[in-house]
């Protein structure tokens, strides 16, 4: 039986970046008390995924939302999710809640088999997407069964939940699976809508209520199993994560979540080599991929923000000791354990990555940021803990809604032209993040969010203007203006619901947001540089001014200190000349008495030594599952750590063609890195040019067991000339082959994939093949073998 937990390799993450990682994060934690707020257990310090554990037992294509009631939700795939409890049956589209986003209890969910919508006509519910706009929820989620997405929207983030019927036409425009939706609003207040899955992710505008889709259809990203996509918007570039390879087949899942910028929402995106997410080739850009430890298949995210500022990746992760559920529904559903997985998303260079590329953790780590310094939500039905100051002070009070539980109104005195302040117990540091759910129901009114606050003479505050039509930054010092900076809302844009704006202060630049559901796709972003005298520590509150402003979950916390540099592999140690190959003899490998090579099913038909290169035509042969036909070309391994590389020119133009290294224990134990050919699911005939890293091995854990199983992890953009290595570590301690991939079309710069992972059975041997198709040649350099480091 395999752990439970279990470190990640050296070559992974080196002790040394570990231990400077976790203290560049453990400072950024925030211990003060939520001040103005009732009291409640302090926020933990550090979590362990998955962190959906305790409360179901699976939880695929997970969303996540921070409430207007001040907590956190999540939403997943329907599955069998209390199968520990005895359940049999799956639950729809099951629902969390969390204080904290890392302690999650059980909240029901979205439909039942008695209220679920007929025109799903049975179909199983999949990968929801949550977003709060105009004073509901809108979940979007995947009807397979009818190729298509539907929405749901409630008050509330529990429900009860309105149909509100199928969001695409019938076609939909898009040449894919409709399923994997998810929503976006730009800075100009127009909503879009992601969708599509095996091969092909689109986009399109949604109507005025987001409930239809509308206009042109435009073509986003295609690649092997592309799906999931989730867009973020990001200073000037709009983010869109997706994954790709296989999201469901226990530990042989290859999914990883990759990554494209553009600088319009339509695209065209591009990932961190310059590769279009258009290309007909895989792609570079990994946010993160299994690293080695007990999480594999990593994937379908989405993204959330604590209250530090910090971004959290929220994604699914297979348990490597327990990767399938026993058999439900009667036994007839066969399905991959997928838990909730949080991890800390830093922005590096530009290009967001998980851990600065360390990929998923599986101990204790430093968590999200979920209490503040100074504010509080509310929810004591009082205004206990804050105090107004300001003209009209005594016009704030307590209201309570359906959606945001307690919150503050003010109401204006007789000449309604001052400002007032409702300002939270305690103090905020200088460099901070603030945020506050605020509304104007009235055409002259305002309200805001002030930070840095001393009096009404000293202080910034961020706001809402209704007269204006904007968001609207207004500074004062020693009682004087210090200037006001104004940015348009949109001309839609909810005044009567409730919106988030956010400030950040860094130094003396401040950055401004207002977010719907702060689920960056910020509708105005302001940024501007704060005279010296304006940044302090102070406190933290809510503004009005005129009639109709209303604030909730209002407060400041320590604001995040981000990691800039990633965390670095290991390169390859010293040349092992006895265990590599110039190929600079003329005669074939494996075909000498003095060969340290040897033929499986060989010599291969045509293949020759040619200019100091083996040229070697690919085969109508495979060697995948049963059908073992192919030659390969072996030869040992050095005992120990090692990383293999060759050097390979091959043009295929075929589908199915392919060449490359493989490490190997016999016919059905592999490990695979090749330039492979492959079809564009629903492509009109056109083909994939991939890296493809594949293994193959018995897969022990379905019902019944599988004797062998294959799958794929996608790398970055191959070439007509490329290098290829894998990097092998024996992992003693736990009895396993660990393997990670590199690809590099200029031998300098290289494109990192996941690792995969086998249990030993023998010692594996270095190898090439060329095969699957023939009618392409394949001409290897070199075979170079290094040790670790």
């Amino acid at each position: 039986m395999r752990r439970t937990r279990r470190t990640a390799p050296s070559r992974s993450l080196p002790r040394w970046a570990a231990a400077a990682a976790a203290l560049v994060w453990l400072v950024t934690l925030a211990s003060a008390p939520s001040h103005g707020a009732p009291s409640r257990p302090e926020a933990p310090r550090t979590y362990t995924n998955p962190v959906s554990a305790g409360a179901v037992d699976t939880f695929p294509d997970p969303a996540m939302i921070r409430g207007k009631d001040g907590l956190w939700y999540a939403y997943g795939t329907q599955n069998p999710v209390m199968q520990s409890k005895g359940e049999d049956g799956e639950r729809m589209l099951p629902v969390l809640r969390s204080a904290d986003m890392v302690t999650w209890e059980y909240a029901g969910e979205v439909f039942t088999p008695e209220n679920k919508p007929a025109w799903h006509e049975g179909s199983r519910l999949w990968a929801p997407e949550v977003r709060y706009a105009r004073g509901l929820y809108h979940l979007y989620y995947s009807v397979p069964g009818r190729n298509t997405v539907g929405l749901a929207t409630s008050a509330t983030p529990t429900g009860p939940w309105t149909d509100r019927g199928a969001v695409l036409p019938t076609p939909s425009g898009c040449p894919a699976g409709n399923i994997d939706q998810a929503q976006f609003t730009d800075t100009d207040g127009t909503p879009y809508l992601y969708w599509g899955s095996y091969d092909t992710i689109c986009v399109a505008k949604l109507n005025a209520d987001l409930s239809r889709t509308e206009g042109e259809v435009t073509q986003v990203a295609r690649g092997r199993r592309v799906e999931g996509g989730f867009v973020v918007r990001r200073d000037d570039f709009y983010y869109l994560f997706y994954s790709d390879a296989g999201c469901c087949d226990g530990a042989y899942s290859g999914y990883q979540v990759k990554v494209g910028r553009s600088t319009s929402p339509t695209g065209p995106f591009t990932d961190d080599e310059g590769t279009g997410l258009m290309a007909l080739t895989s792609k570079a850009g990994v946010v993160v991929g299994a690293n080695g430890n007990r999480w594999i298949g990593p994937g379908h995210n989405s993204l959330q923000t604590d209250l530090a500022g910090q971004d959290w990746l929220v994604y699914h992760g297979i348990p490597a000791e327990s990767p399938d559920l026993a058999p439900a529904s009667n036994g007839t559903l066969k399905l991959t354990r997928r838990p909730m997985l949080i991890d800390r998303l830093d922005w590096i260079d530009g290009w967001p990555v998980v851990r600065a590329g360390a990929g998923p953790s599986d101990g204790p780590t430093a968590a999200p940021v979920t209490s503040w310094a100074a504010g509080g939500t509310f929810n004591d039905g009082g205004l206990s803990g804050w105090h107004a100051e300001g003209e009209a002070a005594s016009g704030w009070s307590a209201a309570t809604g359906p959606d945001a539980r307690g919150h503050a109104v003010h109401t204006p005195g007789a000449s309604g032209a001052g400002a007032a302040y409702l300002v939270a117990e305690g103090r905020a540091p200088a460099d901070l993040r603030a945020e506050a759910d605020l509304r104007v129901t009235a055409a002259g009114g305002a309200a805001g969010l002030t930070v840095a606050y001393r009096d009404p003479g000293n202080r910034v505050v961020a706001w809402l203007d209704r007269a204006r039509g904007a968001l609207v930054t207004d500074v004062r010092v020693g009682g004087r203006s210090r200037g006001e900076q104004v940015t348009a809302l949109p001309s839609g844009f909810s005044w009567n619901t409730w919106n988030n704006v956010s400030v950040e202060l860094r130094g003396t630049r401040l950055t401004a947001e207002v977010t719907g559901d702060r689920l960056r796709d910020p509708v105005a972003t302001q940024s501007r540089v704060l005279p010296a005298a304006a940044v302090r520590k102070g406190a933290v509150g809510a503004a009005a001014r005129g009639a109709g402003a209303a604030a909730d979950n209002v407060g400041a916390a320590a604001l995040y200190r981000p990691v800039t540099k990633r965390v670095a592999l290991d390169p390859p140690g010293r040349l092992l000349r006895e265990y590599s190959d110039e190929f600079s003899a003329a005669t074939v490998p494996g075909t000498g008495s003095a060969s340290r090579w040897r033929w499986v099913r060989g010599p291969a038909a045509g293949v020759t030594m040619s200019g100091g290169s083996l040229s070697w035509p690919t085969q109508d042969a495979e060697l995948h599952l049963g059908t073992n036909t192919a030659s390969v070309l072996l030869r040992d391994a050095p005992k120990g750590d090692f990383t293999v590389e060759t050097k390979m020119r091959f043009a295929p133009g075929q589908a199915a063609q392919q060449a490359g290294l493989v490490l190997c224990e016999n016919d059905d134990r592999w490990f695979k890195l090749v330039h492979s050919v492959l079809p564009l699911t629903n492509g009109d005939g056109a083909v994939l040019h991939v890296s493809e890293f594949g293994k193959e091995g018995e897969r022990p854990t379905t019902t019944p067991p599988t004797a062998v199983a294959n799958a794929p992890m996608f790398g970055g953009p191959p070439a007509d000339t490329m290098w290829l290595r894998m990097a092998y570590h024996r992992d003693t301690a736990h009895g396993e082959h660990e393997v990670r991939a590199s690809t590099s079309r200029d031998g300098v710069h290289w494109s990192v994939s996941g690792v995969w992972t086998l249990p030993v059975r023998g010692d594996p041997r270095i190898g090439l093949v060329s095969h699957n198709r023939s009618g392409a040649t394949a001409e290897f350099d070199y075979v170079r073998t290094y040790a670790a480091p």
